[in-house]
C-alpha cells in the first residue's frame, strides 16, 4: 500500500492551490462583467448571478461522469484532467471581449471540474478504513484554507494588477497543482475483470442506491451553507449600526470557514473512533441549533458566536459523508459514488442560495434561519434512521 500520509500532504497543498486560485476571482467577478459592456444595474446583477452559478450547474451533470471514467481508467488521470483544463479554461477568461464568452467559458470550466473529489476519492482508495476520517478531514482543510485566502488577496491582486491578470495568475496556479499531481502522486489502477460488462449493463449501479441518504446529506450540507451566505452581509445591517460594518460583515462570513478548519480534522477524528454514522447525526442536529442565536441575534457578537459554532459542526459533517461514501461503496464503483457525492454538493451550492432568497423575499431574513434548521434536523432524523448506512467500529486505545 503507498504511503497514504504521504499522498494526503501532497494532494492538501494542490487542494489548497486549486480552490485558493479559483476563489481568487470571486470578489471582482460583477467588476469584471461591467468591463464587458454591461453597465445598467439590473443588467449586471443578472450577468453575474448567471456567470456565477454557470460552472455550478454543469459540474453537477459531469462529476457522476468522470467519477465513473476514473473508475475505469484511474483517479490521477482525472486530476490532471481537471487541474490542467480548468487551468487553461480560466486563463482564457482573462482573455474574453464580451460577457457571453465568459459564461461560455464559465460553463467550459465546469465541465472540466473535479479536482477536490478526485482527490478525495483517490486519498480514500489508499487510505485505511481506521484512519479515514482523520485523513479525508485532513484533506478538507487544505480546500478550506484555500477558499478562505483566495478573495482575501484576490481583490488586492485586482487593485495592483488588474482584473485580467488576476485571470492568469488562477490559471497557473490550477497547472502548478496540477503539475504536483503529475510528479509526485502515485496511482496502480486496475480495473476490476467485470467493471466494463457491469458499466455497460448499467445494472452495476444499483449498488450505489444505499448511498442515497448520504448524497442527499451532502446536498442539505451544502444547502444550510449557502441559503445564508449570500444575504449574510444583509442581515448585519439589519443588526448592527457600528463603524467599518464592511470588515463585520466580511467577519461574519469569513468565521464559519475559520471555524471549518478546526471542525473538519476534528470530527473526522472522532468519526474514526465512535463511527460516522453517529458524528453525522450530531454534527446536523448541532449546526441546525446554532441556527437558533443567529436567528434570534439583534447585536453583532450572538450572531458571531453562532456563525463560529455553525462551522464547526458543517466542517465535520462532509469528512463524515466522505468516509461513508469510502466504506459504503463498491470498490470498482467508488470514484463514481464520489463523484456523485461531489455533484450533491454542487446541487446543494445552487439550491441553497435559491431557497434562502426566496423565504427572506417572502417572510424576512430570519425565517432563513428557521427554515434551514428545520431542514438539517429532518436530515438528521433520516440518517439516525437508516439502518442501512455503514458505521465505523469503536477503535480501541489498546
Amino acid at each position: 500500500m503507498y504511503n497514504w500520509k504521504r499522498t494526503l500532504w501532497i494532494l492538501w497543498f494542490a487542494n489548497f492551490a486549486v480552490t485558493a486560485g479559483m476563489s481568487l476571482v470571486i470578489p471582482f467577478l460583477p467588476l469584471y462583467i461591467s468591463t464587458l459592456g454591461i453597465h445598467l444595474l439590473p443588467q449586471l446583477e443578472r450577468w453575474s448571478g448567471w456567470v456565477f452559478a454557470s460552472q455550478f450547474a454543469t459540474s453537477v451533470i459531469f462529476q457522476p461522469i468522470w467519477g465513473a471514467y476514473a473508475d475505469r481508467h484511474g483517479r490521477k488521470v482525472m486530476l490532471l484532467r481537471a487541474g490542467f483544463g480548468m487551468g487553461i479554461v480560466t486563463a482564457l477568461m482573462g482573455l474574453v471581449g464580451a460577457v457571453w464568452q465568459l459564461l461560455a467559458l464559465r460553463l467550459l470550466n465546469g465541465i472540466f471540474s473535479g479536482f477536490i473529489s478526485m482527490a478525495v476519492s483517490l486519498l480514500a482508495s489508499i487510505t485505511p478504513d481506521e484512519d479515514a476520517g482523520k485523513a479525508l478531514g485532513a484533506l478538507q482543510t487544505g480546500a478550506i484554507a484555500g477558499s478562505l485566502i483566495g478573495p482575501l488577496i484576490g481583490g488586492a491582486l485586482a487593485e495592483m494588477v488588474g482584473y485580467r491578470a488576476v485571470f492568469f495568475l488562477t490559471g497557473l496556479m490550477l497547472l502548478v497543482a496540477s503539475a504536483i499531481v503529475l510528479f509526485f502522486v502515485k496511482e496502480n489502477h486496475t480495473p476490476p475483470p467485470r467493471l466494463e460488462k457491469q458499466q455497460r449493463t448499467g445494472r452495476g449501479y444499483v449498488a450505489l442506491w444505499p448511498l442515497f441518504p448520504v448524497f442527499l446529506a451532502s446536498i442539505v450540507t451544502q444547502m444550510g451553507t449557502m441559503s445564508i451566505e449570500p444575504i449574510v452581509t444583509v442581515y448585519v445591517k439589519t443588526i448592527y449600526y457600528g463603524p467599518h460594518l464592511a470588515v463585520i460583515a466580511g467577519l461574519a462570513v469569513a468565521l464559519t470557514g475559520f471555524a471549518n478548519l478546526a471542525g473538519a480534522p476534528t470530527l473526522g477524528r472522532l468519526g474514526d473512533r465512535f463511527g460516522q454514522k453517529s458524528i453525522l447525526v450530531i454534527a446536523l442536529v448541532m449546526a441546525a441549533l446554532t441556527y437558533l442565536p443567529q436567528a434570534m441575534a439583534h447585536g453583532i457578537a450572538l450572531l458571531l458566536v453562532g456563525r463560529f459554532l455553525l462551522g464547526l459542526f458543517l466542517g465535520g459533517m462532509i469528512p463524515s459523508l466522505n468516509v461513508l461514501v469510502k466504506k459504503m461503496a463498491p470498490r470498482h464503483l467508488q470514484a463514481t459514488a464520489f463523484g456523485i457525492n461531489s455533484s450533491s454538493l454542487f446541487l446543494g451550492n445552487l439550491i441553497g442560495p435559491l431557497i434562502g432568497s426566496t423565504v427572506a423575499a417572502a417572510y424576512n431574513i430570519r425565517m432563513v434561519f428557521y427554515v434551514t434548521m428545520a431542514i438539517l434536523l429532518a436530515n438528521a432524523v433520516m440518517i439516525l434512521f437508516n439502518r442501512k448506512l455503514a458505521t465505523v467500529p469503536i477503535r480501541s486505545d489498546e
